[in-house]
This record gives structure tokens, C-alpha cells and sequence, in this order.
């Protein structure tokens, strides 16, 4: 189960980068009153800058809850260990029963 959603954690942070990095900053519009390039977007004139933003906000929502099953499921993976603070488990071995090779002088 941690295995199967940490790639899709993974696949969505991916997914996430590029719509960011396909996003026209603030600056951008400046340059399409000059005749820049919304006429030539595939969404129209205003239709992308909405569509994106919704598009990335589920992505980012699809992100968050990722990383709170990860944390819930990694959470729950190490209930099984000791904490560091605990003294280990020390088994006593009697002396008299290690074999110890003679070596030939």
C-alpha cells in the first residue's frame, strides 16, 4: 500500500511542476496588450489562466492528501520498533561454548 501511493505521490508532484511551470506569470500579460499571444491560445483569451488555476489547485489538493496518507502510513510501518532511548536486548552468551580455532605456530 506505501509503495502504491508513493508513485502516485510522486507521478502527481511531476504533474504538479509542469502545470506551475506552464503558468504565464504576472508579467505576462503585459506583453498581450502589445498583440502578444492570447489570441493564439488554444483556451481564448481568458479561458486558460481559470482553467489552469483549478486545474493545478486539484492537482495541489491530490498532492496534500498524498502526503498525509504517506505520513499516516509511515506512522503506522514503525509502530513495531523500539525507540532509541530503550536499551537494547543483550543475549548473554556463555564463554565456554564460543569454538575458537587454534592456530599453528
Amino acid at each position: 500500500m506505501f509503495s502504491v501511493v508513493l508513485m502516485i505521490h510522486l507521478v502527481i508532484a511531476f504533474v504538479l511542476v509542469v502545470l506551475v511551470l506552464l503558468q504565464h506569470g504576472k508579467g505576462a500579460d503585459a506583453g498581450a496588450n502589445f498583440g502578444g499571444g492570447s489570441s493564439q491560445s488554444v483556451f481564448g483569451g481568458a479561458g486558460s489562466n481559470s482553467f489552469m488555476l483549478k486545474l493545478t489547485g486539484v492537482v495541489a489538493t491530490i498532492f496534500f492528501i498524498t502526503s498525509l496518507t504517506l505520513a499516516y502510513l509511515g506512522a503506522q510501518k514503525s509502530k513495531g520498533y523500539q525507540s532509541v532511548t530503550q536499551k537494547p536486548v543483550v543475549e548473554k552468551v556463555d564463554p565456554k561454548s564460543i569454538d575458537v580455532p587454534v592456530v599453528p605456530e
